[in-house]
């Protein structure tokens, strides 16, 4: 097995200006260049360079054909991926010194990726490293390597096999990753340590973290900002889980008005964490709001009043007549600390208003002292607004899958989020670049309504021009929160954006669409073509709802990924679940980016089963368009293949490279690179559970090529309905009515 190995680059100053994600989507690009000969000249980059996101407002093709010009004698000469690394960082450079590029600027760097420019806070790594010895110090695997020493790299290094990371999410969020698909030795091989490093990212994405710009290849790395980058967002997960009112109904008390209660409903988890603050400060008489987790808290006074209210049995009225800062904070942390509070800062991190230290230190608080009321009224008000577990669920899938897209605007709940519109405009600019009027759009904060309205009347116009079923729908629905117009205009959306990224593999088919019919008869042609007869009669086949039908088809795609030891008949509900979180688990394991629960494939959720095989079917189509421009290009004139040192950019199942780009979509990227084919990944029925380990000598029977496979799958059902396979839902105000819910 070949080792596990980035985009390299000889220049090592060169090759620290990049994230192996930058440096992956740069070199897809570079590829898609070359001529028949396999090469690039000057004269090619222009027309690529101005579609950029860094330089499409900042240059047009003939500015960057002078620039270029300062550099190259001549627009026919060749250039390498090295050299079109440096016309990248020249291009850049001009980008941020142009008048009016902080302003228009989207650069495809968002930040600077010069390792050496960043720095690490030594504070912040302390404090994760404790609540890492806190939490995960038992754990049966980890407990060897822990405690960890904070003065010391350990950190990174033991975040160099992936374990690290995917226990955290299951300590943040648990439950989203199965367990028994990580790969826990203490040795690991490259290819089980990008396994690992692929599941922690798409499950990171599963919880709501941001990792658009972090590629497996990083993690392998160890590169430290990006690490505590990522563990920073997971402990924050992890602290703010009960700040909505689902989990702690008590929260309603911070409302004057119940009509109060949805706009609470709609805060980001920080911002309840400031209310929560302030109504308490305000009790105990502190009068300046705090806005903010860092220079509002510096004096250490709004803590002082804080915790004297909460818990005013360890006061110490020095506290606020103390002078100095440091020393007033000094004693804000003795409070805490008599009050049980893990202790996420010191008194210096309070001093520098450490915005994150703060934050993970007041939602300790909260943690161990709300102060809210038990009035069982209004907890039975709070308790009664709430969504019902479908929609809760349903609201849960679209969030994740909004937030995946790395568009500038966070959704923190869906339905109070997309009332103004300017969220559902962004994600449509995302899966239809250009479609949106951004000349008549109103960006918040939006105080007048009817600007609100104009923008959801765009969202409306243009889901029709896509073809989205919308009868009787008017932007102001989406305005007063209509939930399940809400919830079907999403799901849509997000069915639009997989078919269109599943149609983009299919350029060798002439473009023609892919239909849920198309990917219910490939999923149902590659489990037979193993020699199984598993079949999938529609995507809302109750005989779904065992697992077996996905695990034959990861198997499919590839035979190492799934360990039928650990599969259950799936005849029980407990062996229908076990089943269905090893299914969610090995898919990211896999490279697939997905957000449904295993309650939806135990119930068999048809819209979230239809994106489960979707997302399968991309990443096994992916791989064989790696192969296919991964192989060597023929010549046109003796019929000989023609190789350069840049030959191979894209890499292939075989050299274990990862794939995850900038502009992750929802349906996942190949992030592996499995190898098409083992010895010992075939399987054969075992009386104990259905099925026997691996052997040798039962290889599944070969697979159509990834050109006919690809080519066979237009169907004649309309890309714009879903039949038996998906959901018949149309969009209508008459909706609310329907007894289907809406997926």
């Amino acid at each position: 097995m070949s080792s596990y190995v980035g985009v390299l680059v000889s220049d090592q100053w060169l090759q620290s200006q990049f994230t192996q994600v930058e440096l992956r989507s740069l070199k897809s690009k570079f590829v898609s260049i070359k001529n028949q000969n396999g090469k690039v000249t000057v004269a090619d980059l222009p027309p690529v360079m101005a579609k950029l996101k860094a330089f499409s407002t900042m240059f047009t093709e003939e500015d960057i054909k002078g620039i270029l010009a300062e550099s190259y004698a001549g627009a026919g000469d060749e250039i390498d991926f090295e050299a079109f690394l440096r016309a990248y960082i020249n291009l850049q450079g001009r980008a941020t010194t142009k008048p009016g590029s902080a302003k228009n600027s989207s650069s495809f760097l968002k930040a600077s990726t010069t390792t050496l420019l960043h720095t690490i806070s030594e504070s912040e790594k302390a404090s994760y490293v404790a609540h890492i010895n806190s939490y995960l110090g038992d754990d049966p695997f980890l407990k060897q390597f822990l405690p960890l020493d904070p003065t010391t790299n350990d950190l990174f290094d033991l975040a160099k096999d992936g374990v690290l990371l995917c226990k955290l999410i299951n300590i943040a969020v648990p439950g989203t990753i199965d367990e028994r698909a990580i790969n826990t030795k203490r040795v690991i091989n490259p290819w089980e340590r990008n396994e690992n490093h692929t599941l922690c990212l798409n499950s990171a994405k599963a919880i709501g973290c941001t990792v658009v710009n972090i590629g497996t290849q990083d993690l392998v790395e160890g590169r430290p900002h990006l690490i505590l980058g990522l563990i920073s967002q997971i402990i924050k997960i992890q602290l703010l889980a009960d700040l909505n009112l689902k989990k702690t109904p008590q929260l309603v008390e911070l409302v004057e008005d119940n009509s109060d209660v949805e706009e609470l409903m709609g805060l980001a988890p920080e911002k309840v964490l400031l209310k929560w603050m302030n109504y308490h400060l305000k009790k105990a008489g502190y009068e300046k709001p705090v806005t903010n987790f860092s220079s509002d808290l510096k004096d250490g006074k709004a803590y002082t009043y804080l915790l004297n209210v909460l818990a005013p049995e360890h006061c110490n009225p020095a506290t606020l007549d103390m002078k100095d800062p440091t020393e007033r904070a000094k004693l804000v942390l003795d409070h805490a600390e008599r009050m049980d509070c893990k202790r996420y800062l010191s008194p210096k991190d309070i001093v520098e208003g450490s915005a994150n230290l703060n934050l993970a230190f007041v939602a300790q608080v909260f943690h161990q002292r709300s102060g809210l009321t038990t009035d069982s009224k209004k907890i039975s008000f709070a308790e009664m607004i709430t969504d019902d577990v479908q929609t809760s669920r349903e609201e849960r899938c679209f969030r994740l899958w909004i937030n995946s897209l790395g568009i500038a605007t966070y959704c923190n709940n869906v339905f109070e989020d997309v009332r103004n519109g300017w969220l559902l405009l962004e994600v449509l600019d995302k899966v239809s670049p250009g479609s949106v009027d951004w000349k008549q759009a109103s960006k918040p904060p939006i105080k007048m309504p009817f600007r609100k309205v104009e923008n959801c009347n765009q969202v409306i116009k243009i889901g029709k021009q896509l073809k989205f079923s919308l009868v009787n729908v008017a932007g102001n629905d989406f305005v007063q929160g209509n939930k399940k117009l809400i919830l079907a205009f999403l799901w849509q959306l997000m069915r639009f954006n997989m078919l269109q990224l599943l149609k983009n593999l299919r350029s060798r088919s002439q473009g023609k669409e892919i239909t849920d019919a198309g990917i219910l008869k490939w999923a149902n042609d590659k489990v037979k073509s193993t020699g199984r007869t598993s079949q999938m009669e529609s995507f809302k086949d109750k005989s779904l709802s065992n697992g077996l039908f996905f695990l034959e088809l990861l198997s499919s795609v590839e035979p190492r990924v799934v360990n039928w030891n650990l599969v259950t008949k799936g005849e029980s509900d407990e062996e229908k679940r076990l089943n269905a979180t090893y299914i969610i688990s090995v898919a990211r394991k896999l490279g697939c980016s997905i957000f449904l629960l295993p309650e939806d494939i135990m119930e068999v959720n048809q819209k979230m089963i239809l994106t489960l095989t979707a997302s399968i079917m991309y990443w096994s189509l992916q791989q064989q368009v790696e192969e296919a421009e991964s192989s060597p290009l023929p010549s046109p004139t003796n019929g000989h293949s023609t190789t350069s040192p840049d030959a191979s950019p894209v890499p292939s199942p075989a050299n274990g490279r990862s794939t995850t780009t900038r502009d992750a979509s929802p349906i996942p990227s190949p992030a592996n690179g499995y190898r098409t084919t083992t010895p010992d990944a075939s399987l054969a029925p075992s009386p104990a559970n259905g099925y026997s380990s691996t052997t040798p000598d039962a290889s599944p029977a070969p697979s159509v090529s990834g050109e006919d496979e690809i080519s066979s799958l237009s169907g004649d059902v309309s890309n714009l309905t879903i039949d038996d396979a998906a959901s018949d839902t149309t969009m209508s105000s008459q909706v609310e009515n329907a007894d289907t819910p809406v997926v």
